[in-house]
């Protein structure tokens, strides 16, 4: 008997579509549509750009000024507000230049200096991209200026980095006819900040900042920026190593921070012990604001002259373990309060704690002590900020835990890249190039910012340090 056998095949599923009803529009309505559209993404970009947005609006008023009063009115109008606009210019121009004159100065500069010249500028520079008959530019995007610096938003090209545009600096300083071009990164992956400095600020003495009440430890001014801004710089919850040839103005970093400081001295919310192995020549004036001052010498009983900077560094340790065990549990980082201040230990020539001993124990004990106070003091409020004419790695062993670095002039063009960190000197830190009549001039970098900027710190004289050890003499 055959075997019967049927194909069983799946149901054949049925589609439903729908198609709605077809809208004809009128060609006219359309292209309003289309218009509109233009219109209002035209405004969003004129509202966004309020220089354009104003320039507009001053076209309009011309307008319609010539057509309701005629040209004459008009002009001797517009003769009037130039000429007020002047003399607020000459009159007062701190709050002129927010408002009107750097707007237009960034809009001017813009104009006839980087768009004019970027595309020979970044084509001799090697950052266009060349692909047969087209050549890719990167986007200029916006130009901010102030008297001293241009900073230039700039959209990268596809592969590009931030240390592309930093190995140019100088073709592009040519080309624009500025003093310096640096490279920063931003917060958009993909953009880097050209700063062309325009005129340098820090060719004369910055004075003493009157010091802030009350102290902000994260931010304590010290100087000025070759922008022309104030800088600050953090005390709590970091370490500061500072590096430079003899008369480079380690003094000068020390001196405007502890100045900065001196309110937060006076009230007891920082304590301060000082170590300065050349017999106290640098810090002995200041010696009224120092809870503990040791500076070496000769000793009663024949030991080694760094037996007491030993013993103090020793007695830090000694704190900062015991306020770990105390906020244990409570707190990973402390804020300083004054129960619990932030300890500040300011060393004057750190190579004489380190290179410079001769005793292999007494050395050790140094070293160790120093290694403990930067790996675990930052979250007990264990600061220490130390200076240093000699940065080798033989020298300062430890100096990879200081997350806040300065580099005043040096000697040799190498020694930026090992104060501040390899490749510092390609991203601007040229510190073999600060002249010698500029003491105080260096760069910094701090633990959030890799790229080094340049500041001057403040000329603090003697008047003005035995001045302030008298006025913030710590409150017993």
């Amino acid at each position: 008997m055959p075997l019967l056998s049927r194909t069983l095949r799946p149901p054949v599923s049925e589609t439903l579509h729908l198609v709605g009803p077809r809208i004809h529009l009128p060609l006219p309505l359309l292209l309003a549509g289309w218009l509109g559209r233009r219109a209002g993404r035209g405004v969003v970009w004129l509202c966004r750009r309020p220089a354009r947005l104003g320039a507009v609006a001053a076209a309009a008023g011309l307008l319609w000024a010539r057509a309701a009063w005629g040209p004459g009115p008009t002009a001797a109008g517009l003769g009037g507000l130039v000429a007020v606009l002047l003399v607020w210019a000459v009159a007062h121009p701190a709050s002129f230049d927010p408002v009107l004159g750097l707007r237009a100065r960034g809009a001017l500069r813009a104009a006839w200096v980087y768009r004019r010249n970027w595309q020979p500028a970044l084509a001799t520079a090697g950052l266009t991209i060349d692909a047969g008959r087209a050549e890719y530019l990167p986007e200029l995007r916006s130009v901010r200026s102030t008297r001293e610096v241009d900073r230039l938003l700039v959209r990268m090209l596809p592969g590009q980095r931030v240390a592309d545009y930093a190995d140019a600096a100088d073709r592009l300083a040519v080309t624009f006819g500025v003093l310096d071009v640096r490279a920063a990164s931003t917060a958009r992956r993909g953009w880097v900040e050209l700063s062309a400095i325009v005129r340098d600020p820090l060719t004369a003495p910055v004075p003493v900042p009157t010091p802030a009440e009350p102290v902000d430890l994260r931010a304590v001014e010290v100087g000025r920026t070759d922008a022309g801004d104030p800088f600050t710089l953090p005390v709590l919850w970091s370490h500061l190593l500072v590096a430079g040839e003899t008369g480079a103005g380690k003094g000068s970093v020390l001196w405007s921070l502890l100045l900065g400081l001196a309110p937060a001295i006076r009230d007891r919310l920082v304590r301060v012990w000082a170590i300065d192995p050349k017999g106290g020549m640098e810090l002995a004036a200041g010696g009224p604001l120092f809870d503990r001052f040791v500076y070496g010498g000769p000793t009663a009983d024949g030991a080694p002259w760094q037996a007491g900077i030993a013993d103090l560094l020793d007695d830090a340790v000694r704190a900062m373990q015991a306020r770990a065990a105390r906020l244990r549990g409570n707190t990973r980082r402390l804020d300083p309060t004054l129960d619990e201040p932030l300890l500040l230990i300011v060393v004057d020539e750190l190579a004489s704690l380190t290179a410079y001993v001769t005793d292999p124990t007494l050395r050790k004990r140094l070293a160790d002590a120093l290694s403990l106070l930067l790996s675990q003091g930052r979250a007990v409020g264990v600061t220490v900020v130390a200076a240093t004419q000699d940065a080798r790695k033989e020298v300062v062993t430890m100096r990879d835990l200081f997350p806040s670095r300065v580099a005043l002039r040096t000697a040799e063009p190498a020694q930026a890249d090992l104060i501040l960190g390899r490749g510092a000197r390609d991203r601007g830190a040229r510190t073999e190039a600060i002249p010698d009549a500029s003491p105080g001039v260096g760069y910094v970098i701090v633990d959030d910012r890799p790229e080094p900027l340049r500041v001057r710190f403040a000329y603090v004289p003697d008047e003005a340090i035995v001045d302030a050890a008298d006025l913030y003499r710590p409150v017993e």
